[in-house]
């Protein structure tokens, strides 16, 4: 249930209405806006009338919400969420751009590479140190010396750097050296690790799992903000269909949809979607247009070496070009890049 109280609600008020409300053992969530103020109220509302809420001075509206999730919902909390990493709005008017390769193959790799994307552009570094391979034959990656690399590239670019938590035992080693925390698909719905970052604040990236649907996404958001961390970022990276064209299937409606139903920002990894650098351009210009918040795109110097994914990373000179095509993309819309 959602309650709008009026602009004039004062605080002796607000705070008689939350004690009535957990005395009827419902949790409640205050959100203050510059505008009005809204009230979350979830578990058993039935015994709720809103006709007597709304009898009350200070209550604008009173809403029933029928969706499962409450703090990711837009009813909930009209305004978009920007999330804010070292100084970067991710949500705001300008696009985030995080680029880098599939893996940390070592420091002088990641070093060179971290320089180039600067230099077309990028505003975060990605890199996987512990990386999920469907194959137990796989490079796995460099683990903790992977993150000290990317630390070190931090350290002389100034980008920010995103990578992959795989399990809990580590989530200590991310929250002390990394900037954004990323859940990967496999791990959607390992309830366990989403729990454990919401303990933190730390930016969470949340992509989508390979077969989910977007309620079921939303809900592995609202696993982490119901821990108390509202710094969510969604991150569609296509979805498992019968088509066998494409590594997987961008869902570019998603876009939309989530910006109508939650009000957390999503970026598209069009990498993992297409699975072939050629088609990483037309994917994030269309990304672009409708209404992404930023991208995440592998980018490798050396991609017919690269240790994992070379055959969907792009080479510099194409992600600098994709980016000044992006730029005229995002202009048109209202954006900037």
């Amino acid at each position: 249930m959602i309650i709008t109280l009026k602009k004039e609600a004062k605080p002796e008020q607000i705070k008689k209405l939350v004690h009535r409300f957990e005395n009827m053992n419902l949790k409640v969530t205050v959100i203050y806006g510059e505008n009005y103020n809204v009230f979350g109220l979830v578990g058993d509302t039935s015994k709720v009338d809103e006709k007597n809420i709304m009898a009350n001075p200070i209550v604008a509206n009173v809403q029933r919400v029928d969706e499962p999730y409450k703090l990711v919902n837009r009813k909930f909390h009209p305004e978009d969420t920007i999330v804010d990493v070292n100084g970067i709005k991710i949500g705001g008017k300008k696009l985030t751009m995080i680029a880098g390769p599939c893996s940390v193959e070592g420091k002088d790799q990641i070093l060179r590479i971290a320089k180039e994307v600067k230099k077309c552009g990028a505003d975060m570094l990605r890199g996987g140190a512990y990386k999920p391979r469907t194959s137990p034959y796989a490079f796995q990656g460099l683990g903790t010396q992977g993150i000290l690399d990317l630390c070190q590239a931090r350290k002389e670019t100034g980008l920010p750097i995103v990578s992959e938590l795989m399990a809990t035992e580590h989530l200590q080693e991310f929250v002390e050296n990394v900037d954004i925390i990323q859940i990967g698909a496999r791990n959607m719905q390992n309830f366990d690790l989403l729990k454990a970052v919401g303990k933190t604040k730390k930016p969470i990236l949340l992509k989508r799992g390979l077969a989910n649907t977007i309620n079921e996404w939303i809900m592995a958001a609202e696993y982490i903000m119901s821990e108390g961390n509202p710094n969510v970022i969604f991150c569609e990276r296509g979805i498992r269909t019968f088509e066998t064209m494409t590594r997987n299937t961008l869902d570019l409606a998603v876009i939309p949809i989530i910006k109508s139903k939650t009000h957390l920002p999503i970026i598209i990894d069009p990498s993992h979607a297409a699975g072939n650098w050629k088609l990483i351009e037309s994917l994030s210009l269309a990304s672009i247009a409708a209404g992404a918040d930023g991208l995440i795109i592998e980018v490798h110097d050396n991609p017919e070496c690269a240790w994992s994914d070379g055959d969907q990373s792009l080479k510099p000179e194409k992600y600098a070009s994709l980016i000044q095509k992006g730029k005229k993309i995002a202009q048109v819309i209202g954006r900037e890049l």
